[in-house]
């Protein structure tokens, strides 16, 4: 096609997000019923039942564009985290957020810093503007935080930290974690995604990045409804950063870009504190179960901060994932993660998570995997 011809080299040569199979799909696919999905990290226990009544509150209203500015869940959320309405920005999922300041602080031939492997779509945006993303090797699957400050050079004008990372479920130590931000100069915006903050919270030595926001003007911490809160479907996120940084970031984002129902959905979720309380509660089980039953089998694992494992199964992660799909279990190949021999499965469950131990045993030993 000639109209191709004058698409960038840069986004000729991305690789898509690779999206998940859906259940009634890999049901037809194979035959079967029952399947279960533990490949995308959301929550088993599902939304909370009053963010549910709120968000079918507000279906009599969706003739009417959604609120463009958030009003009441912003207030709802400087509130909880002690912070001003202009400190805060609402997106389609944090993802969008990404986006945002990708498109207001990065330009063509520029540098992004970030973990490696980390969210893969920080190298995806980076080099859907013509940026250069810098990736910066894990040590013991953990961010580096000491080598990527001695990447910045410059032509840095952000850098990503997930904490808890995706998908490796590490966080980085307290001491390490200020001391970097520390390191990092003033005209060099620092992003620290925290989508799997509610799981880590209580967990040492993980520490929230919301009192360097409030005491550094060049941090942004992003968060979302995605995970604990169960909203993965509303897609809804947000981000807390020094009001001009916001006022930046306003500039490029497109109007109405949350719907109605997520803005409802999210405001009822945030007080529903019982349901957080068991959501939090059965993912603890869970991952105890799972790194239980991994630990008799030997098969190593990370130690995760987050709602799922990634497990290094000693043979080639893709092939597994579809052995285990043809027994109705989805998981996550991390071959595009460069992580060849390893996969990762969300906390579904306890009737999931030993339905993906039962198939895990089966496939591993099908395929001729070494299992205690």
């Amino acid at each position: 096609m000639q109209v191709l011809s004058y698409v960038p080299r840069y986004i000729k040569d991305l690789i898509p997000y690779p999206p998940g199979k859906p259940i009634d799909e890999v049901e037809r696919e194979f035959g079967i019923s029952g399947s279960v999905k533990l490949a995308s990290n959301e929550c088993p226990v599902g939304p909370s039942p009053k963010a549910l009544e709120a968000a079918k509150k507000a279906l009599s209203s969706i003739h009417i564009y959604p609120d463009g500015s958030g009003y009441y869940l912003k207030n709802r959320l400087a509130e909880k985290h002690g912070v001003n309405t202009d400190n805060l920005i609402l997106g389609n999922g944090s993802n969008e957020i990404i986006e945002l300041i990708s498109r207001s602080f990065i330009s063509r031939g520029d540098e992004a810093i970030m973990g490696d492997p980390a969210f893969i779509v920080y190298q995806l945006i980076t080099k859907a503007i013509g940026a250069t993303a810098v990736p910066v090797p894990l040590v013991n699957y953990i961010h580096d935080l000491k080598s990527m400050a001695e990447r910045i050079t410059d032509k840095t004008r952000v850098i990503f930290v997930a904490n808890p990372n995706n998908p490796t479920g590490t966080v980085v130590g307290r001491d390490e974690l200020k001391s970097f931000i520390n390191s990092v100069p003033p005209d060099i915006l620092i992003i620290m995604d925290e989508a799997y903050h509610e799981y880590a919270e209580a967990l040492d030595p993980y520490e929230e990045s919301l009192q360097y926001v409030k005491e550094r003007e060049n941090v942004i911490l992003l968060r979302t409804f995605s995970k604990a809160f169960g909203l993965a479907g509303l897609r809804i996120g947000y981000g807390i950063a020094n009001k001009e940084v916001i006022k930046m970031l306003e500039r490029v984002r497109h109007p109405f870009n949350v719907n109605s129902l997520a803005l409802a959905a999210a405001k009822a979720a945030i007080d529903d504190e019982a349901h957080l309380e068991e959501a939090l509660r059965v993912n603890e089980k869970g991952m105890a179960y799972l790194t239980s039953k991994l630990n008799e089998m030997a098969i190593p694992y990370v130690e995760s901060y987050a709602n799922f494992l990634l497990i290094d199964t000693g043979i080639e992660g893709a092939t597994l994932c579809e052995e285990l799909l043809k027994k109705g279990v989805i998981v996550r190949s991390m071959a595009g993660y460069g992580l060849r021999n390893h996969i990762r499965v969300t906390i579904g469950l306890m009737e999931e998570n030993k339905r993906f131990m039962e198939s895990f045993r089966h496939c591993i030993e099908k395929m001729g995997g070494h299992v205690k």
